[in-house]
């Protein structure tokens, strides 16, 4: 592993732990566990189910900024480089860039139930 290991966290895939071949948690660090932060961070604040209810444009596009604004308290992050990039009415892909590890990518699926 190339990369310090400052941050870590439990891997999450499709909204569940990964496990390794022993049963084990996966672990996930770094630039990988911040966009993972990220991405639950938009998850837990109620914005994405906000977007499943708007079929207004304009509303939308004041919900992708108040998203935006939300990562923007990510102290990990820089601010003004977090970028929202809406996939389809169903995915939004999150770019910005850490202090320390360089670029980050991040996906929200919002077309699947999360728990």
């Amino acid at each position: 592993m190339t990369e310090q290991a400052k941050y870590s966290d439990l891997l999450i895939v499709d909204g569940a732990l990964s496990l390794d071949v022993g049963a084990q948690p996966n672990l996930t660090v770094t630039r990988k566990s911040i966009a993972q932060d990220v991405k639950h961070m938009l998850m837990e604040s109620g914005l994405v189910t906000k977007l499943l209810a708007q079929r207004s444009a304009t509303l939308r596009a004041d919900v992708y900024t108040e998203m935006e604004l939300l990562i923007e308290t990510d102290t990990r992050l820089v601010p003004g480089t977090i970028e929202l990039d809406v996939r389809s009415t169903k995915v939004i892909a999150i770019t910005a860039t850490t202090y320390e590890f360089g670029d980050l990518a991040a996906e929200v699926n919002y077309d699947t139930p999360t728990s």
